[in-house]
């Protein structure tokens, strides 16, 4: 018997998943295809999930399991560290291959490389595939062999390329009694989710993530099909309209792999190009990050432009009121307090509104874009490891293409343009007008002014 072990990991799907596609185009008999999943929080650099995520990821290991069993798969899950249990666990199956999908942050880098050079002194071979982005990091560069470090011309070249990229693979084709193959006997079992504890229960705050969520394969796909199929013709427009959520909100989907990029891109050109444009321009924003993080693995917690290292931010504990004020949606300023609120009952917020949130926590209260990036990383559903950091730094001004990095962004006009009704804000802050909604904690116009001369005095620095 030649026997595959598939790594899972942000590639929580069965379709257009190449490194599962060729185990089962490989294999000769029924079992000769096992799933696993390692939830990792020891690896050095590999950061551990956040609350929400954490919620997202039983459900989707949850409809992963369900699929692959129909395709006659078991998904072995496994807690710890995978450089261990990876050998240990191919040996026991007697597996001769172990495939994975490829990841690009440093740690994650780290940890797949030493499990691929070692694995292969016991006779196990590794084979590592694209699933989660359109182009891979290292084959998108400038004319000088650089990484770019502006999106206009990284996404001009991607742009130019989609007439290559290759299509979504199907869903391998399973033998159903496969489904009834018994492993060889295991020093484990193959394990049970509800032992990670990954959900809420003291207390359940997942109640909104619940109502707003399907966080299956199948959930990804449906969101996608009614994207395209009602919202994307207004999607340049509507997008910065928080009140009608005309997002696409996708994003959780992609970050954990039920949908994948390919399938994105390729469902999306059978709109007119008029009307898909603005909206794919954003899955170029994506890949424009992991693009940063790959070649600059240091953007999660370190400012890219080194100037910024002599801003004097504040950390949370040097102001736990405001910064909790911030996080509650207490700052009185209604159209922060929205999406503040709106992120803690959904884990999502409206993007037009995170600019503005993350822009008074950081040049306003005047503290530190890492202190934002971990409150975002621990309640979004759809927090990553690239676009989070990547995008907490172009608001800050301290990431590549952050100009003007001065830019401050008002609350009170972004309501005033953007939610003129107060539909928006209604919805998440009741008492908007009553005596009990809280007022202003600083200062626009002071604050403003302070961040500005922060920012003069280090503009000259590098």
């Amino acid at each position: 018997m030649t026997r595959t072990l598939v790594w899972f990991r942000d590639d929580l799907r069965t379709a257009d998943h190449e490194a599962l596609l060729q185990a089962c185009e490989r294999a000769e008999n029924p079992g000769d295809v096992v799933g696993l999943y390692v939830l990792d929080e020891v690896s050095p650099g590999v950061r551990p999930l956040g609350g929400a995520a954490r919620w997202w990821l039983h459900h989707a290991l949850e409809s992963l399991q369900q699929n692959l069993a129909a395709l006659g798969i078991v998904l072995l899950l496994r807690r710890g560290d995978p450089a261990e249990l990876l050998l240990g666990l191919a040996q026991e199956l007697g597996a001769e291959r172990v495939h994975w999908s490829r990841r690009y942050g440093g740690g994650e880098r780290a940890v797949d490389a030493g499990i691929k050079a070692a694995l292969p002194e016991h006779g196990i071979a590794v084979e590592s595939f694209n699933a989660s982005l359109l182009h891979e990091p290292w084959t998108v560069q400038t004319n000088t062999g650089g990484p770019y470090k502006v999106y206009t011309p990284f996404w001009r070249q991607i742009s130019a390329r989609e007439p290559g990229l290759p299509r979504p693979r199907p869903v391998p084709l399973g033998p159903v009694e496969a489904a009834h193959r018994r492993l060889p006997e295991l020093s484990q079992g193959p394990g049970e989710l509800e032992d990670w504890q990954l959900l809420p229960t003291s207390p359940d705050w997942a109640g909104g993530l619940r109502r707003n969520w399907t966080p299956t394969e199948a959930g990804g796909h449906a969101r996608l099909k009614e994207f395209l199929a009602t919202q994307v013709q207004d999607y340049d427009d509507a997008r910065d309209v928080p009140a009608d959520d005309d997002t696409s909100r996708l994003s959780p989907y992609l970050r954990f792999g039920q949908l994948s990029p390919r399938q994105v891109w390729e469902a999306a050109q059978q709109q007119s190009p008029e009307s898909v444009g603005t909206f794919l321009s954003e899955i170029g924003w994506r890949e424009f990050c992991w693009h940063l993080l790959f070649h600059f693995p240091q953007l999660p917690h370190t400012n890219l432009r080194p100037q910024f290292d002599a801003y004097p931010w504040r950390s949370r504990d040097d102001s736990p009121e405001e910064f909790m004020a911030w996080a509650q949606g207490r700052t009185g300023f209604p159209w922060v307090d929205a999406g503040q609120r709106q992120l803690w009952e959904t884990g999502h917020m409206h993007n037009r509104v995170r600019m503005a949130s993350a822009s008074l926590l950081i040049k306003n209260l005047g503290i530190d874009w890492r202190e934002g990036e971990a409150w975002f990383w621990d309640t979004l559903v759809d927090a990553d490891a690239a676009s989070n950091p990547a995008n907490w730094q172009w608001v800050a001004g301290c990431g590549m293409d952050a100009a003007p990095y001065f830019r401050i962004f008002n609350p009170q006009r972004q309501r005033e343009r953007f939610d003129p009704e107060s539909r928006y804000v209604s919805t998440w802050i009741p008492e908007l007008n009553t005596g009990e909604y809280p007022a202003p904690i600083i200062d626009l116009k002071t604050t403003r002014e302070e961040a500005l001369a922060h920012y003069s005095q280090i503009s000259g620095r590098g």
